[in-house]
């Protein structure tokens, strides 16, 4: 790097307005404390890119950004995969590697713990349950949760727009399983055919994917009380940013699960927020980790309503992050938008390997250095920087020797995290769930109510089979017939001779007189 490009850093990354401090430039393997590489608050919802291979720095840049967020009032939301990010709670100590970085960029350091929220997805690890209503997700979120083609896709949003259109409110996922396992009965045949472009078969295989996962233990994402995304925007009361930090680990095995819930977080503040044009700072950065896996087998609608998302919640006053390995990764209309862009390095140990480092090396401003030879040598705590200016142009492509975070890279002691959630007023507000009358309780009293009507017809037809089958009794005209022949003489001379000779025979079997043969 020459002089000219130490220069153009020095007056690139110079900002009037507030800004964050990422490190400082390197130039032949050493910093140059004079030429600090900053990004500016007010472009940080222009969104941006944090990528690179594994173990080459991500997780610490991400906590960098978060801390100095943070301290200048920004709230921050960031998904722990692994659980490292638990020790933004625990200050830091001195340590010998930490205090030589810090000397060499020649920037302050202070051994700092932050202010954080820990949330867990439906309960299933430490903090406070974030659940969503079967209805907020919607049918295009679900069905990438479920793995369903576009066909189904449709068929589910069909499935929606009955249950709302005959007051049937889907809350968790066993109202949505009636609802389906309803359209697929005698009963609900009928509406089910006059849906409309759902078939049975199609009904069939979505109940059976909807049984699968609500076995798999995914019934308690879903529900009330479900999470309010204005939880993620708040600061303390001396105007730091709260770092909400979303612990994952122990939904690993659920990756489709979790970076989906990310996107209904995401889409979720993109509704319910105003407009505020381009704010001096950011109401809220949203670091969204793992990010291949949320763009993996999407449906053209998922992604459509990515890329909507994406594109104007930045006029809401809301950053998004994406963090992964490689840009490839990010569809090109998405990655399209990010500005602000931290690459660490690239490995091209394969053919692919090497495709992406040159379309990595592509998606930078032009500059004087070889990007595809430079990327592969980076070491861990260095990128390739670029961000938007506080005029919204491209700064000059720095190779950056990263800050140490203030706080501890790696997971805080469990009982400062079992501390941290026991004290948080979310814990008590999410921690219990609801179960309100929906389209379950509904569905079942509806069947139960034709069981008891089909019962009572049953009963009223047997009731009329006994009575066509029963002897008839005897009616005023029959019994004046009846008197009229036993009135008649010849019935009287009839009796007159059976009762002779049945007299006669009794007598006989009681006396022994009877004759003999």
């Amino acid at each position: 790097m020459s002089e000219n490009q130490i220069d153009q850093i020095r007056s690139g990354y110079t900002f009037e307005g507030p800004s964050i401090t990422l490190g400082a430039a390197l130039h032949e393997g050493a910093a140059v404390p004079d030429a600090p590489v900053r990004l500016p608050l007010g472009s940080m919802n222009r969104h941006g890119l944090v990528a690179g291979a594994t173990g080459t720095g991500k997780t610490v840049t991400l906590q960098v950004m978060a801390e100095q967020l943070s301290t200048a009032g920004v709230p921050v939301f960031l998904a722990d995969i692994k659980g490292d990010l638990t020790g933004l709670a625990t200050p830091a100590g001195d340590h010998p590697k930490v205090t030589e970085r810090m000397s060499s960029l020649g920037q302050d350091w202070a051994g700092t713990a932050y202010p954080v929220e820990f949330f867990s997805l439906g309960g299933r690890g430490k903090g406070a349950p974030i659940r969503a209503t079967i209805s907020s997700f919607g049918p295009i979120l679900l069905s990438k949760v479920l793995g369903l083609n576009n066909t189904q896709e449709s068929s589910l949003g069909l499935i929606f727009h009955y249950a709302d259109k005959n007051g049937l409110a889907l809350l968790d996922l066993k109202d949505l399983r009636s609802v389906v396992q309803h359209l697929l009965s005698d009963e609900g045949k009928a509406e089910l055919k006059a849906l409309g472009g759902l078939s049975t078969a199609t009904a069939g295989v979505i109940l059976r994917e909807l049984i699968a996962f609500e076995g798999a233990g995914a019934d308690e994402f879903f529900g009330e009380p479900e999470f309010d995304t204005s939880d993620l925007m708040r600061t303390t009361d001396d105007g730091r940013g709260i770092i909400s930090c979303l612990e994952l680990p122990g939904v690993q095995s659920q990756p489709a699960l979790f970076s989906t819930f990310l996107m209904w977080l995401l889409a979720d503040l993109f509704q319910d927020l105003p407009e505020v044009g381009n704010p001096e700072k950011p109401k809220l950065v949203f670091f969204f980790d793992e990010a291949h896996l949320l763009f993996k087998d999407a449906s053209k609608a998922f992604l459509e309503s990515i890329e909507q998302a994406v594109r104007l919640i930045r006029s809401k006053g809301v950053g998004v992050f994406f963090v992964t390995q490689v840009p490839d990764d990010v569809p090109e209309s998405v990655l399209a938008q990010l500005g602000n862009r931290v690459q660490h390095a690239l490995r091209a140990f394969t053919p692919k390997d090497a495709k992406a480092l040159k379309a990595a090396a592509t998606t930078f401003p032009i500059s004087d250095y070889d990007l595809e030879e430079v990327l592969t040598q980076l070491g861990t705590g260095e990128a390739i920087i670029t961000v938007l200016s506080d005029r919204g142009a491209p700064t000059p492509v720095a190779q950056t020797l990263l800050r140490a975070p203030q706080a501890t890279m790696g997971p805080s002691p469990e009982a400062t995290v079992d501390g941290v959630v026991a004290a948080s007023a979310l814990t008590s507000k999410y921690s219990e769930s609801l179960d309100r009358e929906s389209a379950y309780e509904k569905l079942a009293a509806r069947m139960e109510a034709g069981a008891a009507a089909a019962a009572e017809a049953e009963a009223a037809q047997e009731a009329e089979k006994a009575a066509a089958t029963a002897p008839k009794s005897r009616t005023k005209e029959d019994e004046s017939l009846v008197e009229q022949v036993v009135g008649s003489g010849a019935f009287k001379s009839m009796l007159r001779s059976a009762g002779t000779v049945i007299g006669r025979e009794i007598s006989r079997s009681i006396f022994g007189t009877g004759r003999r043969r």
